[in-house]
């Protein structure tokens, strides 16, 4: 695995464990991106809604690009909360450590 894809799957795993933690699984992107950066992760938004779009994709987050003006809102479904407490595994998300 290269170097890039490494970084690339932890940070989705830690973006989907940051939406299982809240309440309603649910962030808007500059939550996310400051959460991210307090974990280590220090990314640009266009990387934040890259990850995004790719865990959409896969069916692991729904996002939301009308609601909040110039805003992403992405939620966390349960396929992404099964990834984010391990119970699943997806390729290109990190598993997370027991």
């Amino acid at each position: 695995m290269s170097y890039r894809k490494l970084i690339d799957a932890q940070q989705r795993l830690a973006l989907c464990q940051l939406l299982e933690q809240d309440p309603d699984y649910s962030h808007n992107e500059h939550v996310i991106k400051g959460a991210l950066g307090m974990a280590g992760h220090h990314i640009g938004t266009d990387l934040l809604r890259n990850h995004l779009s790719w865990l959409e994709e896969q069916g692991l987050v729904n996002v939301d690009r009308e609601s909040v003006p110039s805003t992403w809102v992405a939620k966390l479904t349960v396929r992404g909360q099964d990834v984010a407490l391990g119970h699943s595994r997806i390729a290109g998300v990190a598993r997370p450590a027991p």
